[in-house]
Formats: structure tokens, sequence, C-alpha cells
């Protein structure tokens, strides 16, 4: 039986950055997935934070759309919000927002992990034991070793039901749409919901459009999702344009779920939405996941208590700003707050620059309702927050 110092599971943006960071410091990691790279029900967009994480590992651009703009929509109204024109070469803390095919992200990721020292063993892990301070997992092929396991495999992480709880549905949203082939853009279209609360996008990728719905999935299901996606498309999309169904859980969790967390403990780490780790009212959570598997090479490579000095990053610089997300989730999508939004969105440059900043991950939940006061809109201010 082989021995390795770290196993991860999960070829992810959180699984292979995580590898490439551990192998790029000498550590001896093998990544463990036999679906990655491959497209995955996503919008796609990729923020200019999330960007500049990964920026030393990609050899070259991805294959994107640049996003000019957006539209959000309630009911019949309809605003349209401008974002930063970028041109290539630009710093990618400058850049908004770009959107790319999950394949083409993934596949950068896991090439550069690749040729920083990992292994990639396209295998499914099927079991792991722990036993005298290391692990043992099994694939169909065999068994290996490690100090330390890393789960990196999504909301289903078999990691995660080993050694913590699996996510209850409370916890979890539906996205669920299509990949509108043959037909692009460059600018996304949100549609706030409130039956069910939630909302539906349009994300254009290079050579389609991510059309899709998310709500949570214990006041939703996926047809119903389905049928609003189908709508959108009906009225946007060219009719001759061909339709691929997707469907994915996204951990939403809530404040109190948050807490609860606990994303480490003896020889283990989980990672990205493994560990929850999605912003609950957007459901972004690309970003989220790179700088988890930031927080977890760094303590890896410390090697001072990793789990402890993991768990607390987490729990401070990850699910402080989700749990203030979650708390203002139910204010967000009720139909009162939605109306004044895209109203305010209208009329005021200042509400639109906050928009803009928040798609772009450049307006953190923390700072929002000093913001939302200086655009002098008491209202949406107050509708958010509360007095």
């Amino acid at each position: 039986m082989d021995a390795l110092d770290v196993i991860v599971v999960g070829a992810g943006p959180a699984g292979s950055w995580l590898a490439y960071r551990l192998a790029c410091a000498g550590a001896r990691v093998a990544i463990y997935d036999p679906s990655h790279p491959r497209e995955k029900p996503c919008g796609g967009g990729v923020t200019g934070r999330a960007l500049a994480l990964v920026a030393p590992a990609l050899r070259q651009p991805l294959p994107s759309v640049a996003i000019g703009g957006a539209v959000f929509e309630y009911g019949e109204r309809r605003a349209a919000v401008a974002l930063d024109v970028y041109a290539p070469g630009d710093d990618p803390r400058d850049i908004p927002l770009v959107v790319t095919g999950r394949r083409d992200l993934d596949t950068a990721l896991l090439a550069a992990a690749i040729a920083a020292g990992a292994e990639h063993r396209p295998e499914r892990v099927t079991r792991l034991t722990r036993s005298g301070g290391r692990w043992a997992i099994e694939t169909r092929r065999g068994a290996i070793e490690a100090d330390w396991i890393i789960g990196a495999d999504g909301t289903n992480s078999l990691v995660r039901r080993h050694v913590a709880r699996p996510f209850s549905r409370a916890d979890l949203s539906i996205a669920t749409g299509y990949f509108v082939h043959g037909v692009s853009s460059d600018t996304i279209d949100i549609a706030f919901e409130n039956q069910p609360a939630g909302y539906l996008w349009s994300f254009p990728r290079p050579d389609h459009l991510a059309v899709g719905m998310c709500a949570q999935a214990d006041v939703s299901n996926a047809p119903t999702l389905l049928s609003r996606a189908r709508r959108w498309i009906d009225d946007h999309a060219p009719r001759h344009a061909a339709l691929e169904r997707y469907s994915w859980p996204i951990p939403s969790l809530t404040a109190g779920a948050l807490a609860a967390e606990a994303p480490a403990g003896a020889g283990w780490m989980l990672v990205g939405d493994a560990a929850g780790l999605v912003d609950p009212i957007t459901r972004e959570g690309i970003f989220f996941a790179l700088c988890s598997a930031d927080l977890a090479a760094s303590a890896l490579l410390a090697g001072v208590a990793p789990s402890v000095q993991y768990a607390a990053a987490v729990r401070s610089e990850l699910y402080a700003e989700l749990t203030r997300a979650a708390r203002l989730k139910a204010r967000f999508f009720q139909p009162s707050f939605m109306s004044l939004l895209v109203t305010a969105l209208q009329s005021s440059a200042r509400v639109q620059r906050v928009m803009a900043d928040l798609v772009a991950g450049r307006q953190s939940y923390r700072g929002l309702r000093r913001r939302l006061l200086a655009t002098l809109e008491w209202k949406l201010m107050v509708g958010l927050f509360g007095r």
C-alpha cells in the first residue's frame, strides 16, 4: 500500500487549487476524481477577486465572455446596470466579472496542479477509514494511505458524510435550467422571484447561454423551476436554439447551520461546497472555494495544529461573511424589497454602483448597510436591514 502526505477527493476549483498550492511547496499530493474536468450546471461567473487568486497558475487566458452590463428584473420592472469594461492585460482585481465554462476553468486548474507535481488519479473513492492516525481510502483499483484527507467533492461529499453530517434539505438550494446552445451575449440577466423565493439567471458563455433558476430545496422542486426557466428562454432566445437540461444541488446554509459547521478535524478538512461555502443569497461559490483552498494549504504547510488553524480562519474570514448574507436573505427576497431595489436601480447611479460592486465581489455584506445609507435611498436600506 502506497503512502502519500495528502489525498484530495475532488478536482473542482477548490481541490485543484489546494493541490497546486501544496505541490508547489513540495508536498506529496494525489487528487482523486473520475469526472473532472467537466461541464457543471453553474452560471460560470468568475469575479475578478477569484481570478486574482489563481492568476499565477493560469498559463493562458480562459475562454470567456467579458460582461459589460447586467439587467435586473422584478415583475414588470426592469433596470440595466453597466459594469466596468476591461481590456486584456488588466489586473484581474480590476475585472468585475467574466463568464467561463466550468470545463475550461476546471481543466486549467487541474492542469496547473499536475504541472506543479500533484498526481491526478481518475478513480472514485468508495470507502475511507482512519486507523493509527492515518487515513486509508479505497477505490476499485486498490487502497492508499495518507496523513490527511481533504473533502473537495462537492455538495454530496463522501468525505463530509464520513467525518460530519450531510447537509439537510433545508440547507440546500436547487439550481436547474438549460444550456441554450448557439446564442450568447455580453450581458447577464437576473430576474428576482418570490414564489418560490429565489432568482432566475441568464449568463452568457462563449458559445451558449446558461439559463436557470435557484430556490431553496425544501420549498421548491426542479419541475417548477425548469418551467420558469423555459418561459424566460421562450421570451428571450431564438426558437431554433438547442436546449440541454441541467440540475444540481447547492449548499445554501442558514445562520444557525453555519454556526454549527465544523470544517476540520483530526487529519481532515472540508473545502468549497463540501464545507457549505456558498453565498446564501447569490449562490456564488467559486471565490469562497478558492479562498478555502488557500486557507487549507496555508494551515497544512504551517504544520502547527493545521485543523485548528484552518477552522478558525474559515470561521473568521468566510463563515462570518456568509452568516451576514444568511441573516439578510429572508428580507432580500421579500416582494417589497425586490420592488424597491429594481426601482432604485432604474434611477439611482449610487445604487447601481453598489449593485455592480456586489456582482463583482468588491462589496462585502459587512459594509453594505453603510454603503446603502450613503445612497440616500432610506427605504431601500430599511427594507433590507430594518431601522
